[in-house]
């Protein structure tokens, strides 16, 4: 008789719960525009490409991108952030065509003392696109606290 208690207030509960969870869970995943995030402090890629957790801010910029490019000229950029909390943090510069991402980019520990100094300090970000068409390219700047700050801007290649 006490197993019987035992059953029916501790264990049937966690198994009716577990059951509505993922009935839940599976009708919530099912509509469109929906998505898992099992990684939240992972660095989401801003505008419609990331899951949340991106600020789109005037205190990160791109600079040196032009309107167009030819299929055999680099895209060439640089990111400057104006925001005294990221004088440090991770840096990663992505190209999308569409949903696709085409290249990404990641500068760790970029450190600028001075503000408005540009990076990624040391290096920069090249790359070459050989398909004509419409891109975007979005910066993400993470701090070491995991605050973010992106951007983005869009260019075609001809």
């Amino acid at each position: 008789m006490a197993s019987k208690r035992i059953f029916i207030v501790f264990i049937l509960p966690v198994i009716f719960s577990i059951a509505f969870g993922s009935a839940v869970m599976g009708d919530i995943l099912q509509e469109p525009g929906r998505e898992l995030n099992m990684m939240p402090s992972a660095p989401s890629l801003g505008n419609s490409h990331g899951s949340g957790g991106s600020i789109h801010s005037s205190d990160i910029e791109i600079i040196g991108l032009s309107e167009s490019y030819s299929t055999s000229e680099p895209v060439e950029i640089f990111v400057q952030v104006s925001d005294s909390h990221f004088d440090c943090g991770d840096l990663y510069v992505t190209i999308y065509s569409g949903e696709d991402v085409i290249t990404q980019g990641g500068f760790l520990e970029q450190c600028f003392a001075e503000k408005n100094a540009l990076i990624p300090i040391g290096d920069k970000f090249s790359e070459v696109i050989d398909t004509a068409g419409s891109y975007e390219v979005v910066a993400q700047m993470i701090s070491k606290d995991l605050k973010n700050i992106s951007t983005s801007e869009e260019f075609t290649v001809k």
